[in-house]
């Protein structure tokens, strides 16, 4: 069986210095876009079929929208979320769900434990196993079965590809990122999970952030507005959203990011070897040809290589 191999045209990323050596070089696709739409920067292939996993979130989320969900602020935010499992992260999807009438059983993801160490000690110790709501996608199932309940859809097979609500998600994707989807599969969550190409998700996040009206302009607001929301305490993409105001940046599973900025700017990348270590360092450098000061990201940016506990290295952005 022949099938699309991302490991074409992959160029280096980054570079892992320990010492004085080159210790590592993450491969990859990257591309930047200027606000009206043009490539800035490419680096490998732009056009490249990735599956955007939890960076497809934002997404969803408008199409969520689109279908009827009425929540903003920090409720929409968890929608848009890869959650850490802390306890105000849980509190607000048990909202979510409250509001359409259900719970955590009628959540249909993959039980798992909070994604934060110390959330995932304390939900242990207080006798918990894995559960679907501690599970990082838990906030975006709530607002699935959300729009289910506000359209009178079926909960039970709302993660089935030809249910109503995914049929809705798979055309807002196509919309948002100007290209065909050609492959589907499921998410690690269960979720259904369509593709695209690394400058289509470049493309939609752009729209997004740069939307003054309507549901791109609504998750744009939540998730700038509430990052703490999308991520959690200590993750990259709370403190990118924190650094740089109006960003909506998401990253996904398997070395996948996304940002877009108010003016329509936007960056993605595909690390190719899923590596989630270089990401900091690619968003930051990214986000500086996107026209951002590079001061305002160059601490979230920093990731040190360690040894016997002390800096002796860092990832560095390869452009």
């Amino acid at each position: 069986m022949t099938v699309p191999d991302v490991a074409s045209a992959a160029v280096p990323l980054a570079r892992v210095l320990r010492g004085d050596l080159v210790e590592s070089v993450h491969l990859g696709h990257l591309v930047v876009l200027a606000p009206d739409g043009s490539v800035r920067l490419a680096l490998g292939d732009p056009s490249v079929v990735i599956w955007a996993r939890s960076s497809l979130k934002p997404l969803q989320a408008v199409a969520m929208l689109r279908a009827g969900l009425d929540v903003d602020r920090a409720l929409l935010a968890l929608v848009c979320a890869s959650h850490n499992g802390e306890g105000g992260h849980l509190a607000v999807v048990q909202t979510l769900l409250s509001l359409a009438g259900l719970g955590a059983d009628d959540l249909r993801n993959t039980p798992d434990w909070p994604l934060d160490p110390d959330a995932a000690f304390q939900w242990r110790a207080d006798g918990h196993g894995t559960e679907p709501i501690t599970q990082n996608c838990s906030g975006k199932h709530a607002g699935m079965l959300a729009t289910c309940a506000e359209n009178g859809w079926s909960r039970d097979d709302y993660l089935d590809p030809g249910h109503p609500l995914q049929e809705s998600v798979r055309g807002a994707v196509a919309d948002l990122t100007g290209v065909a989807v050609q492959h589907e599969t499921v998410d690690g969550c269960g979720a259904p999970l369509f593709s695209t190409t690394l400058v289509g998700l470049a493309r939609a996040f752009g729209r997004i952030a740069s939307a003054t009206q309507g549901p791109e302009a609504r998750v744009a607001r939540a998730m700038s507005g509430h990052p703490w929301h999308v991520a959690g305490t200590g993750r990259d993409a709370t403190r990118f959203m924190e650094a740089v105001p109006g960003l909506v940046a998401k990253d996904g599973a398997d070395g996948v990011y996304a940002a877009g900025l108010p003016d329509g700017s936007a960056v993605a990348f595909k690390v190719l070897d899923g590596s989630a270590r270089p990401r900091p360092a690619l968003l930051a450098a990214a986000l500086a040809s996107a026209g951002i000061d590079p001061q305002l990201v160059e601490a979230v940016g920093l990731t040190p290589v360690l040894g016997h506990g002390v800096p002796v290295g860092e990832v560095v952005a390869a452009f």
